[in-house]
C-alpha cells in the first residue's frame, strides 16, 4: 500500500455481516481484474450494491491501484449524490455505476473495463458475433451504446440504461465493455467470457477465412443453459477464484 495515500476504512465489527461479505466479494473482483491484466492503473471500476441500503453502493477509492483495494477501504456512496474526486471517487466511474445500479434494481454488481480487446470489438460496426461458446452467453443479451465521450454527465445515464435494457452486457462503442449480475461472481465471469469471445472473434476475423457462425436456435439453447449453470453449479467456481487470489496475496481480505 502506498504510504502517502491516507484512507478512510471500516472494520468488520463496524458493519453487518452481509455488507462485509459484499466488500470481500467486490475487493476480490478488483484483485481478479488485476490478476487477469484487465486493469488500467487506477482507472475503470467495479461496483456492488450495499445489502439493506439499496440506494448505496461500494466502489474503489479513486487513487488506489486495483492491487491496493481491500474489503475495508472500499468507499460507500449514495447513487442519489453528485460526486467527483473530491469525495474520493472517480467521477466517470461514479456516473456510470450509479446510473446502472439505479436503473437495474435486479443487478447488484457491475464490472467495466477498457482492455484493448474490448475496445477493438467495440469499434466493429457488426459487434459481437456468435462464433464461439463464450460468445453464445450473450446471444440476444448484449446491448450497444454509442460513444459520447468520457462518462461524466448524468444525462448520459438514461441512454446507457436504455441501451443496456435487461441484457447481461453492454458494449460501449469505441470505449469498452460492461457486464452486470446479481452477484460479483456472475458479473466477473460474464466479463471473462465476453473478453474471451471478443479475443476469439478478432483472431478468427484476422485470418480472412470463412467463419462458421452458430445458428440462432442453438445460440438461444446454450444461452439458457448458461443462465441455468450460473444460477446453480456455476457458483462453485467463485471459491476457486478466491483460492487463486489467496495464493498470491491475502491482503484483499483486510
Amino acid at each position: 500500500m502506498n504510504p502517502h495515500v491516507k484512507l478512510a476504512t471500516v472494520t468488520q465489527a463496524d458493519i453487518s455481516p452481509a455488507e462485509w461479505q459484499t466488500r470481500l466479494d467486490l475487493a476480490a473482483t478488483y484483485r481478479l481484474i488485476a490478476y487477469y491484466g484487465w486493469g488500467d492503473v487506477i482507472y475503470n471500476h467495479s461496483s456492488m450494491r450495499v445489502p439493506g441500503e439499496e440506494r448505496k453502493f461500494l466502489i474503489k477509492r479513486h487513487e488506489l491501484l486495483y492491487t491496493e483495494v481491500t474489503a475495508s477501504n472500499l468507499v460507500k456512496v449514495s447513487m442519489d449524490d453528485d460526486l467527483d474526486e473530491s469525495a474520493g471517487v472517480n467521477r466517470p466511474g461514479f456516473t456510470l455505476h450509479g446510473g446502472v445500479l439505479d436503473g437495474r434494481p435486479d443487478v447488484n454488481c457491475a464490472v467495466h473495463v477498457h482492455t484493448e480487446t474490448g475496445m477493438a470489438i467495440s469499434g466493429l460496426k457488426h459487434g459481437l458475433r456468435m462464433l464461439s461458446q463464450p460468445a453464445v452467453r450473450f446471444h440476444n443479451r448484449v446491448g450497444y451504446h454509442d460513444y459520447e465521450g468520457i462518462t461524466e454527465d448524468f444525462d448520459e445515464r438514461a441512454r446507457i440504461n436504455k441501451a443496456l435494457g435487461k441484457n447481461r452486457a453492454l458494449i460501449l462503442r469505441n470505449h469498452g465493455l460492461l457486464t452486470v449480475g446479481k452477484t460479483a461472481r456472475e458479473a466477473f465471469v460474464l466479463m471473462k467470457s465476453l473478453l474471451e469471445a471478443a479475443d476469439i472473434q478478432l483472431k478468427m476475423e484476422a485470418t480472412g477465412g470463412e467463419l462458421v457462425e452458430i445458428p440462432a436456435e442453438t445460440c438461444e439453447k446454450v444461452a439458457q443453459q448458461y443462465e441455468h449453470h450460473d444460477s446453480g453449479r456455476g457458483s462453485a467456481d467463485w471459491p476457486a477464484y478466491l483460492r487463486m487470489l489467496d495464493a498470491v496475496d491475502t491482503g484483499w481480505r483486510n
